[in-house]
C-alpha cells in the first residue's frame, strides 16, 4: 500500500489468486475513508447485477452522489472492461479507480485502451520478512539487494538477536507464500483449489481457451513439476500431451504470466522462446503439486528466484547450477556451508543461520521486499 501513489487516477492491481486483492481492496477503503464514508465503495464485476447493467452507467451515477473512490473487483470478469474503464477515467476526472484482476489480464502491454493511463501494481504473496513479521510480532524493515550482499553478516546477527528465523523458515516454504494460511481451512486443498481455478477462470477465459484443451494445459503443469528445475524438451512434451511444440510454449507462457512458474534465460537470450531453466512460481506449489518433493534443493532454488524475481534481472549461468543476479553478483545455492569459497561465487546456505564473507544465509534473501 505503501509503494501506490494514490494522485493517480487509474491504478491497476494484478495478483495471483489466493494473494490477497480483495482484501487489499478493503483495507485501503477502510484506512483512507474509514467505515461508514459513502464517497468510497467497493464492488465486485462478478456481481449478477452487471449482467445487466454496464459499468459506466454504475460509476456515471456514483460520480454523480459524490462518490470520489470506486474500488472494482474481478475486473476482467466484465465484458469490455478496458474500454468501459478507459470512457470512466476520461469523463469522471475527479473520481479515482483502484480495480484489480487476473496476473493474466494485459494492463499496459497490449491493451491499447489503458496505455499511457493505467498505473499497475503486482501484489505478491508474502515475502519470508513479512511472514516472519507476522508469526514473530516483529517489525523487520526491508533490505536492499546490496545491502545484503554487502553487510549480510551484521543484518542477520541483529535479526538473529531478535527471533530465531530459521524457526519459521520450513514453514514459510511450505505454506506462508499465500495470506490464507491464516484461514482455519485446510491449505493444501485451499492452494489446489486455487490453481485449478486460475486455470479453468483466468487462463481459459483470459487466452480464449476451449475448455476441452484444459487438461492438456493441467498435465503439462503436472509434468513439468516432476523434473523441475528442468530445460523444457519441447518435442517430449508435445508428445506427452498429444499437442504441437508451439502450442506447448504458448502454454508454457501462459502458465508462467498466471504465476504458476517462473522462467529463466542465459544472459542475453531473454526474447528468445525456450526458457534456459523452469521454475515453480513458489515454493508452497511444490509441495502441493507432489507432495513426495524430496529434492530440498530444488525448494531452495525455488524461494531464492522467487525473492529475486521482484525488483531483479534473474538469469542462469551457463553450464553450472548457478545464479548470475542483474549482471553483477553470481550465487550458488546450498543445503551446507562450505569452506571453500570462491571469491567471485556468494554460496547461499540453508543451513546457515549468519554467514561471513561469502556465505549468506538462505532466508536472508526473504527480506528484499
Amino acid at each position: 500500500m505503501d509503494e501506490i501513489d494514490w494522485n493517480d487516477r487509474l491504478i491497476g492491481i494484478k495478483g495471483s489468486r489466493g494473494a490477497g486483492k480483495s482484501t487489499f481492496l478493503l483495507s485501503y477503503a477502510k484506512e483512507f475513508f474509514g467505515q461508514d464514508n459513502k464517497q468510497c465503495l467497493y464492488i465486485n464485476m462478478n456481481h449478477f447485477f452487471f449482467t445487466d447493467k454496464t459499468l459506466v452507467d454504475f460509476a456515471g451515477e456514483f460520480h454523480a452522489r459524490g462518490g470520489k473512490a470506486l474500488l472494482i473487483d474481478q475486473v476482467f470478469k466484465y465484458p469490455n472492461w478496458s474500454k468501459e474503464l478507459r470512457y470512466c477515467y476520461d469523463h469522471y476526472a475527479d473520481l479515482r479507480i483502484v480495480f484489480t484482476g487476473s496476473s493474466v489480464m494485459p494492463l499496459r502491454e497490449g491493451n491499447p485502451d489503458l496505455s499511457g493511463i493505467v498505473a499497475p501494481y503486482y501484489l505478491r504473496g508474502f515475502s519470508f520478512r513479512e511472514y516472519l513479521n507476522l508469526m514473530s510480532g516483529n517489525q523487520f524493515p526491508v533490505y536492499p539487494l546490496d545491502e545484503i550482499v554487502q553487510n549480510h553478516a551484521e543484518i542477520a546477527k541483529d535479526i538473529c538477536a531478535q527471533t530465531k528465523p530459521r524457526a519459521y523458515f520450513q514453514d514459510y516454504l511450505q505454506h506462508g507464500f499465500y495470506p490464507f494460511f491464516l484461514e482455519k481451512r485446510n491449505f493444501s486443498e485451499n492452494l489446489l483449489k486455487t490453481m485449478n481455478m486460475t486455470l479453468e477462470v483466468d487462463v481459459l477465459l483470459l487466452k480464449q481457451i476451449e475448455q476441452n484443451y484444459l487438461s492438456k494445459l493441467r498435465k503439462l503443469l503436472y509434468l513439468l513439476s516432476l523434473h523441475l528445475p528442468c530445460s523444457p524438451n519441447v518435442s517430449r512434451l508435445s508428445k506427452a500431451i498429444h499437442t504441437s511444440r508451439a502450442t506447448v510454449m504458448n502454454y508454457i507462457k501462459y502458465l508462467r504470466e498466471a504465476r504458476m512458474i517462473n522462467l529463466l534465460y542465459d544472459t542475453g537470450e531473454e526474447h528468445s522462446k525456450k526458457p534456459a531453466k523452469i521454475y515453480m512460481y513458489n515454493s508452497n506449489l511444490i509441495y502441493v503439486i507432489n507432495q513426495m518433493r524430496e529434492d530440498e534443493l530444488a525448494v531452495y532454488e525455488t524461494f531464492f528466484c522467487n525473492q529475486l524475481l521482484k525488483d531483479n534481472t534473474v538469469n542462469t549461468c551457463e553450464k553450472s547450477a548457478r545464479f548470475l543476479i542483474n549482471g553483477n553478483y553470481t550465487f550458488q545455492i546450498m543445503t551446507e556451508p562450505n569452506p571453500k569459497v570462491s571469491s567471485d561465487v556468494y554460496h547461499v546456505v540453508e543451513k546457515l543461520e549468519t554467514g561471513e564473507e561469502h556465505q549468506i544465509p538462505l532466508w536472508l534473501f526473504g527480506f528484499l521486499y
